[in-house]
């Protein structure tokens, strides 16, 4: 499986590993295998993922900017550093509130 050429044994801030497009939702892989997948995402502001299930538990950790993570119809206002857990099968949605980036975790059982 890719890593999307991310280099092993090496700090990097991934804030800086994924940049904003106008009108657009950029996403780039950091780790894809078996049981779960890390990918980062910038999303320019007015931009969203409409409402939808998974099923598998993902974790949104922003790194920058501000979102609003809707969970089974219940919003929450998230900023840099803040972290929510999606848990699978409960219908979710992600507005960009302003550009923002974060790291999408999913958890494959």
């Amino acid at each position: 499986m890719s890593t999307n050429n991310f280099s092993k044994s090496q700090v990097v801030q991934l804030k800086n590993q994924v940049q904003y497009q106008t009108g657009s939702i950029v996403s780039r892989i950091v780790v894809k295998r078996a049981g779960g997948n890390l990918t980062l995402f910038a999303f320019d502001k007015g931009q969203f993922l409409s409402e939808h299930t998974a099923a598998f538990d993902a974790v949104i950790q922003i790194l920058e900017g501000e979102a609003e993570i809707v969970i089974g119809g219940e919003p929450f206002h998230l900023k840099e550093n803040d972290t929510i857990i999606m848990p699978a099968n409960i219908p979710h949605a992600v507005n960009a509130l302003e550009q923002f980036k974060m790291l999408l975790t999913l958890v494959k059982d």
